[in-house]
């Protein structure tokens, strides 16, 4: 539940700490925009005011508009005042987007002293969020009104068009964020439903071999207490009888050691020794059984001595379980075993002349309960328990489990532990 809880502060901290970057980001881009939005306004200013300060179609109009003299047009004031307004609201629109600024505006022409008055065809609520750029006008408005004239741009919501500018910036951000949390969601919800599985199939193996125990037992009690008034047929029944429960019995305490190394209840206790004398009792051992089945071993040990921190029993169960791989899958099995040192780590290869395993099989054969299929058929007997096995005691020793193998040639496994200096 800690681990779960540390997850889940860390979650919420990286997303928080990336919504806060992703803010600070938008507000720069904000502020580059305001500015980029400013200088072109400058721009504008200037080629409006170049305009307006000179004697031409547009000024005489506007300078018209604002005498209200219409000696020179047949309409009236109120007219006058419309036709300017409407070609002078043009004009800025012109000249606003030739400098690409394409948001809502408005503009008013007064005098300082309000006596003149000129405004949009379009004109902004005094609550609405507004900003004002003003130009002030010199040259012949100024002198032909007499008065210093002021021309003023408006804008209306000009944060909502910069962060219009910046959809390139705040969607992807905001839709690769949301993506971020929803597959981080998904992940932890498939890690702790995957735990909560592996949790209970563990729990099930473990009762379930639990309670096989007791009938092996009773059948390995009764074979021997048959044993004593048996025939000699009976007798090499009953042999066989012991030898499949002995067989069973190991495939039980397996599973029962598998569950508990993954789950973490099966403490290793590592002590520093010399694996030598073992690995050479293992090979001994090894070379009797095979020799009766007909088969080739043989082992070359380098003499140095093999330092290093192990738990003995796991690690020659973890051994013996390749070796047995390599006979169960080879017809006739020649078998060679070479241990070294090598760069601070003990080296134990075992190769054979099986029938070897598929590029994709080697990527799945040390899963638990995985076995490789030769056509529709399990040919050799056994649960898939045995490469899963060596791998989780070779890591327990901080070691690693290589394997190179070839269809038709032959495997070889390779177990390398760090020695003790």
């Amino acid at each position: 539940m800690k681990k779960r809880n540390l997850y889940i502060v860390l979650f919420l901290v990286s997303i928080v700490g990336l919504s806060i970057v992703q803010y600070q980001y938008l507000r720069i881009g904000l502020n580059l925009a305001k500015v980029q939005f400013n200088s072109k306004i400058v721009h504008v200013a200037d080629n409006i005011e170049e305009k307006l300060n000179i004697e031409n179609e547009l000024s005489f109009l506007v300078a018209s508009a604002l005498k209200k003299d219409t000696s020179f047009f047949t309409v009236s004031v109120d007219s006058l005042d419309k036709k300017s307004g409407h070609i002078l609201n043009d004009y800025i629109g012109d000249q606003l987007t030739k400098n690409g600024l394409e948001s809502e505006y408005s503009f008013r022409l007064y005098s300082k002293d309000s006596v003149y008055y000129l405004g949009s065809p379009t004109n902004f609520n005094t609550d609405d969020d507004v900003d004002a750029y003003p130009i002030a006008l010199q040259g012949y408005l100024t002198k032909t009104i007499g008065r210093p004239i002021v021309l003023e741009l408006q804008f209306k919501n000009l944060y909502v068009y910069f962060l219009s500018k910046l959809n390139g910036l705040t969607l992807p951000s905001l839709l690769f964020l949301l993506g971020i949390c929803a597959t981080i969601i998904w992940v932890l919800r498939t890690y702790y439903w995957q735990s909560k599985v592996i949790t209970i199939t563990n729990e099930f193996i473990t009762n379930l071999t639990h309670e096989l125990k007791t009938p092996v037992f009773s059948i390995s009690l009764a074979t021997k207490l048959l044993d004593e008034d048996a025939d000699t047929k009976q007798r090499a029944l009953l042999t066989l009888i012991r030898k499949q429960v002995k067989r069973l019995s190991g495939h039980i305490d397996k599973v029962l050691e598998l569950g508990r190394l993954e789950s973490g209840q099966s403490v290793l206790i590592l002590e520093k020794v010399d694996f030598k004398p073992h690995l050479l009792a293992i090979c001994e051992e090894f070379q009797t059984l095979i020799a009766i089945e007909e088969g080739v071993f043989s082992y070359e040990l380098q003499e140095d001595a093999y330092i290093i921190n192990a738990e003995i029993f796991h690690l020659e169960n973890a051994i013996n379980n390749i070796l047995d791989n390599s006979k169960k899958y080879s017809e006739v099995p020649v078998i060679k075993l070479q241990a070294y040192l090598s760069k601070g780590r003990l080296v134990i290869s075992i190769s054979d002349n099986g029938k070897g395993v598929s590029k994709e099989d080697k990527h799945r054969i040390f899963q638990k309960y995985y076995r490789v299929l030769d056509g529709d058929l399990h040919k050799v007997k056994g649960y898939g328990l045995g490469l899963s096995y060596v791998k989780r005691v070779i890591e327990k020793h901080r070691g690693k489990v290589l394997i190179d193998s070839e269809e038709n040639k032959g495997t070889e496994i390779t177990v390398i532990i760090p020695i003790v200096k």
